[in-house]
């Protein structure tokens, strides 16, 4: 982007323009007072070679996972990404895109998304994708309101699992806040780590609107939704199941197999570096006779007047497309680089390969999980079956980050933040970027 600063004869000239002699008088009806404590102090400019030499000081104060040993997963992801990734997305073409509003001129990004949207379907199993949402949380909130508007008006009872990704259930609680009609009511965990499909089912009725779990949930357990769904049926209510670790659905059973109605979740560990926790972007799909209430953008085949195949935005139901009464969504911003960096890793990768990543997390992760309790003296604290991450116990929580830290190694993400209940809690997890010495060195330093 051009920065073309104004000269001191562009600012007199404009001045002069609108009858004024200085700034200061544009802005005289506001109080001295006011004026004085808005004034910045800036420091004198800097070189270019200052400029990066002092970036580059404060950059190295950040942990980064080629500095660390990273055991962190709890919604954002290490994971390997090939360098075809960067090569395609950074493509001009790739990289300057935007909505595509004229197909004419955007059949490269309208045929990326549409490949996007079949490889999310196939990976959740659901029957209809859209193009992509802001993030994983915003996708979790846009399917609760989807629920609402598919749902008749008596149903307005949201019950969500206290095993969700705690931001997660923040950002849909915000969502709902100023909705008058719309009743959260949370469903504990039980000693599985999973939610208690029991209390759930106690509390399914003729007013609940949908039931919103984690699949695998925050704590990385795979969450059994037979019941769940069981219940969900029984009582007319939807089911929506989110999924911060996407990697795991090439080897769990995925959400349209359990019959799930809406599956949405974060897309980050499909290609997406972490890059201090964003951006990123959030899937969204469902079953295909919810889809007038998709939120976002669809895009579709079709041929054009000389029968050739093309593509097209088939649905975009934003309210920068329609009137904001009738748009099923006001703020899907467009993540469409990120999108194609995971159609891309996902293409690279195929069945076989993300099915290959997703063996290998298992082994790892259980291969750190069985050595942390044996070797190093830490409790399990749940017996879910768990993907690539897992709670763990310990008694002097502090004085194990801080022996991490010194060795720089990040253990995992404290949980008493979240859960006072689990304030000596440890979310560890374990991706194929932790090669085997790393797990030991992990072990060794966590003994102490």
């Amino acid at each position: 982007m051009r920065y073309t600063p104004h000269t001191p004869a562009d600012q007199e000239r404009m001045l002069r323009a609108i009858g004024l002699e200085s700034i200061d008088e544009l802005y005289r009806h506001i109080p001295a007072s006011l004026r004085q404590r808005a004034r910045i102090e800036l420091p004198e400019g800097l070189t270019e070679l200052a400029v990066r030499r002092r970036m580059a000081e404060l950059a190295a104060k950040n942990a980064t996972a080629s500095d660390w040993s990273f055991f962190l997963g709890g919604g954002i992801y290490h994971h390997f990404i090939p360098s075809a990734v960067d090569s395609v997305i950074s493509r001009s073409e790739f990289s300057t895109s935007y909505t595509p509003y004229q197909p004419e001129v955007s059949q490269g990004t309208l045929q990326a998304l549409f490949e996007y949207q079949t490889l999310i379907c196939q990976l959740t199993g659901m029957e209809v994708s859209n193009a992509g949402v802001y993030d994983g949380a915003s996708a979790a909130a846009e399917a609760v309101l989807m629920s609402r508007r598919i749902q008749p008006a008596s149903r307005r009872r949201v019950l969500m699992s206290r095993a969700l990704h705690p931001q997660y259930r923040a950002v849909i609680s915000t969502y709902l806040r100023n909705l008058d009609d719309v009743q959260v009511d949370e469903v504990p965990f039980d000693a599985t780590g999973a939610t208690d499909a029991e209390h759930l089912t106690r509390r399914l009725n003729d007013q609940s609107m949908c039931v919103i779990v984690g699949y695998p949930n925050f704590f990385g357990v795979i969450e059994d939704l037979a019941p769940i769904q069981a219940g969900c049926s029984r009582a007319g209510a939807q089911l929506i199941t989110v999924t911060t670790e996407p990697l795991a659905l090439a080897l769990v059973k995925p959400p349209g197999a359990w019959g799930a109605d809406i599956a949405v979740g974060e897309g980050q560990s499909l290609g997406v570096a972490m890059t201090l926790g964003g951006p990123a972007y959030g899937f969204f799909a469902c079953q295909k006779k919810f889809v007038r209430n998709i939120p976002g953008r669809l895009v579709g085949e079709t041929v054009d007047t000389e029968g050739r195949r093309g593509f097209v935005l088939t649905l975009a139901t934003r309210e920068q497309h329609i009137r904001r009464e009738k748009a099923t969504s006001n703020i899907c911003t467009s993540q469409t680089l990120c999108v194609l960096a995971s159609t891309v890793f996902m293409s690279l990768l195929g069945k076989t390969g993300l099915r290959r990543l997703a063996e290998v997390n298992v082994a790892r992760a259980h291969d750190a999980y069985s050595r942390l309790i044996q070797k190093a003296g830490l409790q399990a604290c749940f017996t879910g079956p768990f993907f690539n991450e897992f709670v763990l116990r310990s008694d002097g929580l502090d004085g194990l980050l801080g022996r991490c830290a010194s060795e720089k190694i990040v253990p995992g993400v404290a949980l008493r933040q979240w859960y006072p209940e689990l304030k000596d809690g440890l979310l560890v997890c374990v991706t194929e970027m932790n090669e085997r010495e790393e797990i030991e060195r992990l072990v060794r330093t966590v003994a102490g």
